[in-house]
């Protein structure tokens, strides 16, 4: 089975939860279905194209930016001591609000598709985008760093494989399910982090008559770092010994 392996750096950047409004908070890596939607983006696809993400990294810090917000009420007419803005007969209001950025990202991804036909043909659209990549935010540009074609199979352990200490990863619920795969250092906890349910890909479907929704499939994961796969442990790795958690 192949993947493209994708290294990729970025500045300052948002990875925003759905849930978060004032304060917009950050996930700390990009969900599954960010990483998905980069790629069909890049390769043109106008349908969704099945495929396994394995998402890992690290950030530096965190700091907090300003934004301008716009408010409004359908059919509120424009007051003056409460708009700042007049469009026609009706008024917005102009704020700020502020947002979470993660600085100097660095992440490791494996994407492998379904269909192993299009493993050339998303390598290729990283290697010469039609436009300049973001991931996140429109504004959070990517740099790609290495794009590269390997082989990823199950490897049975005979040594524990540590990953570093910095580095962090989402690791689907059910890998952590045998301890084939550990981590943090928690005593009498073979596995701790913070847990998410991330999004990873949706269906349209129909509720009524011409209202179509998005339901979303979505990933329990731990966000976690210190990993360890164990020896004797059957793990997904690459040909270059990364370990890939593919969901």
């Amino acid at each position: 089975m192949r993947a493209v392996r994708l290294k990729l750096s970025q500045d300052m950047v948002n990875y925003k939860k759905p849930t978060s409004f004032q304060l917009k908070e950050t996930y700390p890596l990009p969900p599954y279905s960010t990483v998905i939607g980069m790629v069909h983006n890049l390769c043109g696809y106008k349908e969704y194209k099945e495929m396994e993400i394995s998402v890992q990294g690290k950030y530096f810090s965190k700091v907090n930016d300003l934004f301008s917000i716009y408010e409004f009420k359908n059919g509120m007419k424009y007051d003056k001591t409460r708009h700042q803005i007049k469009v026609g007969n009706f008024g917005i209001s102009r704020g700020i609000s502020t947002t979470e950025l993660l600085v100097n990202v660095e992440l490791l991804i494996h994407i492998i598709p379904e269909n192993q036909n299009l493993v050339e043909e998303i390598k290729e659209a990283f290697l010469f985008p039609w436009e300049y990549p973001s991931l996140g935010r429109r504004e959070d540009l990517v740099i790609v760093k290495d794009v590269k074609v390997v082989e990823v199979y199950n490897k049975e352990l005979e040594e524990d494989v540590y990953l570093k200490s910095d580095q962090t990863a989402y690791i689907p619920l059910s890998m952590l399910a045998n301890e084939d795969i550990k981590s943090g250092k928690v005593q009498g906890v073979s596995s701790s982090g913070t847990r998410y349910t991330l999004t990873k890909n949706y269906e349209l479907k129909s509720y009524g008559k011409g209202k179509t929704f998005r339901k979303w499939n979505k990933v329990d994961v731990l966000y976690t770092s210190k990993i360890i796969a164990s020896e004797w442990g059957i793990v997904l790795i690459d040909e270059d010994e990364n370990i890939v958690f593919a969901v």
